[in-house]
């Protein structure tokens, strides 16, 4: 089963001034379809070719890296453009959610903190995630396209700190991306419906 790239659910622009038409074309149109086509080559007549996504990113970091590195960050995108939306962020998160972040990890602003230091703090190339294990929120951090399936948790939100994901807008300047695309484009509600799948 060949796997295909999925439209962005928004135009190139809507995301503007806080990420580039220009970003979203390179990123969406170059990088992700790039790890789209060498998946779908890479499963091309083995055991992983009648699986599902999530099966082939947790079998294949342990037997295949090649293909992890793939299937991981095609996996990670597919869920990065859900995770934003023009008119995001803001502090008004849905009732569940907005409980268990307090219960779990402090108030929305300690949150806020971790989740951005998680992705200031990643050497190199990976995300900042916001995950659920055995009923609990934490955040992490995880290099390259490793994402919290691999480590036994549930993804509810992830943001890309490979320099492709901002150079163009931010140039090195990673904290001040992480801090805008927090406060204006996360999703909440796509953040929401994820959560409570994973409950």
């Amino acid at each position: 089963m060949a796997f295909t790239l999925p439209d962005l659910p928004y135009s190139y622009d809507a995301l503007a001034p806080h990420m580039s038409a220009e970003t979203l074309e390179y990123h969406h149109d170059k990088h992700h379809n790039a790890y789209c086509t060498t998946m779908n080559d890479l499963i091309k007549g083995t055991e992983y070719e009648n699986m599902d996504l999530e099966e082939i990113v947790k079998k294949s970091h342990t037997d295949n890296p090649k293909l992890f590195n793939q299937a991981g960050q095609f996996y990670n995108h597919i869920h990065f453009w859900k995770w934003m939306k023009a008119g995001g962020g803001g502090t008004s998160l849905p009732g569940g959610l907005a409980s268990q972040i307090q219960s779990d990890l402090g108030s929305f602003d300690e949150f806020r903190s971790k989740f951005i230091d998680a992705g200031k703090g990643q050497f190199g190339s990976g995300w900042a995630w916001l995950a659920m294990k055995d009923g609990k929120l934490s955040v992490m951090n995880t290099p390259n396209g490793e994402n919290p399936l691999v480590h036994g948790a549930t993804p509810l939100l992830g943001v890309d700190v490979w320099e492709h994901s901002y150079y163009i807008d931010y140039r090195n300047a990673r904290p001040k991306y992480l801090e805008a695309w927090f406060d204006n484009l996360v999703n909440w509600d796509y953040v929401a419906e994820l959560y409570e799948a994973a409950k």
